[in-house]
């Protein structure tokens, strides 16, 4: 019996799909590192009960932080997203969280959104100076959660051979767990997937395209992502991910967000290129019900989705969409910060706290 509902949706579900691939099923897959993270705080005396945790969320992470500060006796406040929508936004108000919504402004893309919050957050701090910020873009603290779930994997599957799919996001969850099963399984290879717009791999040239971006992609530079970690990095678009995601659902049953619908692409593909049977796990982060209206449009016939592949390319210089693929090979990558200086009368925020 779990001890709390927190607890519980830090238990994944892995699920054999057929044909050596795996599903590593995530309710809400942020509360597995924030949970650990905020435990291993207080435990360390770096925070108390009662006080504010604050962050910037693109939706998951902000209920994660909301659910284990109820659960633990401490406060929350979440720098929201243009993506964080009206069922995340209740989930804040019931479990006692407060919220700052950042509104669509600048350029729209994900470097405004993402900078804007987490000047927000310092803008926030210096009115609160009690208040403290968890940086899940940048603390390793969030890397503790992933250890059990890593070792469930080699008990599950075996230590002889695993490849770990998952989308990079903070790096919190891939490059975590690939440092947990590095040292446990003989034959590992992680590989992560990027939207196209992201700078963490040196996406940024092209353009993003659509909401995929919010959950694995990085405007500005995260530091708790290991980029010699991966072995294989792949970029996939939006119309990629969402065929993904709907035939994740027809073919297995599984309902999934943008991320799981490019981790089963992905994986489809690394099984015909590596037909030996070896397990291929990927993550499934959240369900699909934040994704319907865009990606599983309730009206009209099933129609077929095309049968994309990726091209190879061998170096940044090659990146193309719909999908690219690159022999990643565990090298190191600096992302630079050239954004524009901070002007804090120019943030643009809905009147969205409770």
């Amino acid at each position: 019996m779990y001890k709390s509902f927190a607890e519980k949706l830090s238990e994944p579900d892995l699920i054999d799909l057929g044909d050596g691939i795996h599903v590593l099923r995530f309710e809400v897959m942020k509360v597995t590192s924030v949970y650990a993270a905020v435990k291993e705080l207080l435990d360390r005396g770096v925070i108390r009960p009662g006080q504010t945790l604050v962050d910037s969320s693109s939706g998951i992470y902000g209920h994660a932080l909301a659910l284990v500060c109820r659960e633990l006796g401490l406060k929350a406040h979440v720098f929201a997203s243009v993506a964080v929508d009206a069922a995340i936004r209740t989930q804040l108000k019931y479990l006692g969280a407060t919220w700052t919504q950042v509104t669509s402004g600048g350029d729209g893309g994900l470097r405004h959104d993402q900078e804007t919050r987490v000047r927000l957050v310092h803008a926030y701090l210096e009115e609160h100076p009690d208040a403290y910020w968890m940086q899940q873009y940048h603390d390793d603290v969030h890397f503790a959660g992933y250890e059990r779930v890593a070792a469930t994997l080699v008990k599950e599957l075996g230590s002889a051979a695993l490849t770990l799919v998952g989308g990079v996001g903070t790096g919190a969850s891939t490059t975590a767990m690939s440092g947990f099963l590095r040292g446990a399984v003989a034959d590992f290879r992680m590989v992560g997937i990027q939207p196209f717009g992201s700078r963490s791999f040196g996406g940024e040239a092209i353009p993003l395209d659509g909401f995929i971006i919010a959950g694995i992609g990085s405007g500005i530079r995260f530091g708790n992502i290991h980029h010699d970690a991966y072995d294989e990095i792949h970029w996939l678009n939006f119309d990629v991910a969402a065929a993904g995601c709907r035939d994740l659902l027809s073919s297995t049953g599984v309902f999934a967000g943008l991320s799981s619908g490019a981790g089963w692409q992905v994986s489809k593909y690394l099984r015909e290129r590596s037909p030996d049977g070896a397990p291929i796990v990927f993550l499934a982060p959240d369900p699909g019900h934040r994704y319907v209206e865009k990606v599983f449009p309730p009206e009209g016939p099933l129609g077929p989705d095309p049968a994309y592949a990726p091209t190879v390319i061998e170096d940044l210089a090659g990146l193309t969409s719909p999908w690219s693929a690159m022999d990643w090979a565990r090298r190191p990558y600096e992302v630079h910060d050239d954004l524009p200086p901070y002007v804090p009368a120019t943030a643009a925020v809905a009147s969205a706290s409770v």
